[in-house]
């Protein structure tokens, strides 16, 4: 740490203040992964009506470093909050996790200090302990692990939502682009549990992974739309699009004949402009609260009966969130990233 400014060294924890007992990572400028950084900070208290929870393990997403890098589109102004965007400061980082209450608020019941739980929706949980109401708890089952709990919710709400978004359901045959990232493996094993039969584009390294998760795998790239013909031969009735590709869409527009049938998590404007469903916090388009927050409990259920997997490609210590942050961009690994807190 620079002392005279006090200026954090990206990768480390920085303040010897007496008061400074727990780390927090966050950006120091907009840009890549090198500008993030490993903050001293105060435990929290919790507010009233909200806990504090010693976080065991946090989700890794996209979304985390499209936000500081720039390549994020628009966040709506009445998102910016849960987003963690606020327009004074650089964004805050880590939108899930679990871990342990560690203290409650005076008005807080139904929770106490040593339940162990998902929190979605937060914010600010790349850190030893993060702050939530109450209302984002999740009971964490006893079989599920903590890196599987701590990337579980944001993944699973989101392919609830998508798959909601675009009707799938029982004898559909559903196209998804991004088959084996965190938000498509979840998507592939709800729609297969819909009864849908299930399309997922990937790499060729993942197809017997999505195999084993009920899914038909396709590549991608040149001669996609043959590959989907030839798997599909009575037609594609839905998609959704994972991937955000140009290749997508285009696939998309071309196999589904219901414009409304086709949902997006990327928020570009010529989906915007091609009439189909696009979910997300930039304006205009649909957050899904409600089918998110009543989402989560039965995928908690899921997950602990062992009807759902969460996928784990790698887990990191808090202070290489950097690392975390190089892997995810570079795409090359299927499921989710998790960063573990490492509590004395």
């Amino acid at each position: 740490m620079d002392t005279e400014s006090g200026r954090p060294e990206t990768g480390l924890m920085t303040s010897t203040e007496e008061n400074t007992t727990a780390r927090i990572v966050r950006p120091i400028a907009y840009g890549g992964p090198e500008n993030l950084a490993v903050f001293g900070t105060p435990v929290p208290e919790p507010a009233a009506g909200g806990v504090v929870v010693e976080v065991r393990a946090a989700g890794v997403n996209p979304i985390d470093w499209k936000l500081y890098s720039g390549a994020f589109h628009a966040v709506a102004d009445k998102n910016k909050t849960s987003a963690g965007v606020a327009d004074d400061t650089l964004p805050a980082l880590g939108l899930e996790c679990a871990g342990v209450i560690a203290a409650v608020g005076s008005e807080v019941t139904g929770a106490k200090v040593g339940d162990e739980v998902l929190v979605y929706p937060v914010t600010a949980a790349y850190a030893d302990y993060v702050t939530a109401p109450v209302t984002s708890l999740i009971p964490k089952p006893a079989t599920v692990g903590w890196a599987e709990a701590g990337a579980l919710l944001l993944a699973g709400t989101t392919a609830v939502h998508v798959l909601h978004a675009a009707g799938v359901g029982e004898g559909d045959t559903v196209l998804v682009h991004g088959g084996s990232g965190g938000v498509g493996l979840m998507a592939v094993q709800l729609a297969a549990a819909r009864g849908a039969t299930v399309i997922a584009t990937a790499a060729e390294r993942n197809h017997d992974l999505l195999r084993d998760l009920g899914a038909i795998p396709v590549a991608y790239g040149p001669g996609l739309l043959d590959r989907v013909r030839a798997a599909a031969p009575g037609g594609v009735t839905a998609a959704v699009d994972l991937a955000g590709t140009a290749e997508a869409l285009d696939a998309s527009l071309e196999l589904v004949a219901d414009r409304q049938r086709i949902a997006s998590i990327t928020g570009t404007e010529r989906r915007s402009a091609a009439g189909i469903k696009v979910l997300g916090n930039g304006p205009g388009q649909d957050t899904g609260t409600e089918i998110r927050n009543a989402a989560r409990a039965g995928l908690a259920d899921r997950a602990g009966a062992g009807e759902l997997r969460v996928v784990i490609s790698a887990v990191y210590p808090l202070a290489e969130a950097a690392k975390a942050h190089e892997a995810g961009i570079a795409g090359h690994t299927p499921g989710k990233l998790v960063l573990v807190p490492q509590h004395s």
